[in-house]
């Protein structure tokens, strides 16, 4: 966008209007996301190689036997999108590009350069609030949002805890809408990790909640949450996934519904539950 006018304003001082020559749109605008999807909406893609972009956070995968193969075709596929940069000036954010390879084996793929710079090698790598480690355990993840909890706890301690005169009501709406969401966030995804490391959420939640309302010892964790209506983490595995599996199921997007499928066919490696089949992990406890 050319011409833009834009100016001040100082309490009831108001500068006078200043003509902008540079082309673009203002940041944070209501227009920029969606001019920004038709900028990019050419992006390469690859048959071999599967790319998915949101805004401007783009990951794009290869998945082969083979190390050196998977790295060829993802190597390929990059030097495509350097192409499509250079014409269309975009620059890539190499300090924020991670090269990890999802495998059991040890190794890394063969490494992958970008604009003539090698992309460093990790065990994991965030994406949309999400850490991926390399053996997909959600272990980083879960211990991200284990350490995030523990800081917004002491902060706000003064006010949620036990010598607070704030009451129960409204410590109970205040851990629901600010503690809560933060574990919540990708459980559809990360509720396939280990029963260990759920453990790790569990243990947070109620000594939060113990710590919160002051509760003596000898009161056991299900009794707790029965009287504060409260859901264990494994529970709230249960229920959104079963949520998220039907919304799938009726999603207009073939590639979104066919996400929802049994997985019976599906081989793995790992002793772990799929994700169409989250819903009934925890049947045994209810």
């Amino acid at each position: 966008m050319k011409k833009k006018f834009l100016h001040f304003h100082n309490n009831d001082h108001v500068d006078k209007w200043i003509l902008c020559n540079r082309s673009g749109v203002p940041q944070g605008s209501i227009l920029g996301p969606v001019l920004y999807l038709i900028f990019t909406a050419d992006i390469p893609t690859d048959n071999k190689t599967f790319i998915a972009t949101y805004a401007d956070d783009t990951a794009i995968m290869s998945v082969h036997e083979n190390a050196a193969i998977s790295s060829s075709n993802l190597q390929k596929h990059i030097t495509e999108v350097e192409q499509w940069m250079k014409t269309w000036r975009i620059k890539a954010n190499q300090s924020k590009s991670a090269h990890v390879t999802f495998t059991l084996r040890k190794g890394d793929c063969p490494p992958i350069t970008l604009n003539g710079e090698q992309i460093p090698h990790s065990d994991a790598s965030k994406y949309l609030g999400m850490h991926f480690d390399r053996r997909l355990t959600w272990k980083k993840h879960i211990w991200s949002k284990r350490k995030c909890l523990g800081t917004k706890l002491r902060e706000m301690y003064w006010l949620i805890g036990g010598k607070s005169q704030l009451n129960n009501e409204s410590k109970m709406a205040i851990y629901k809408s600010i503690l809560k969401p933060v574990w919540t966030y990708g459980i559809e995804l990360w509720g396939t990790a280990s029963n260990s490391n759920i453990e790790i959420l569990e243990r947070f939640q109620t000594k939060a909640i113990r710590s919160m309302f002051n509760i003596p010892k000898c009161i056991q964790n299900k009794y707790i949450l029965q009287d504060l209506r409260l859901k264990t983490v494994k529970q709230e595995i249960a229920i959104r996934s079963l949520s998220y599996q039907l919304k799938l199921a009726k999603h207009v997007n073939t590639l979104a519904s066919e996400l929802s499928g049994t997985g019976s066919t599906q081989h793995t490696r790992l002793r772990r539950n799929s994700v169409p089949n989250l819903s009934l992990r925890i049947t045994k406890e209810w």
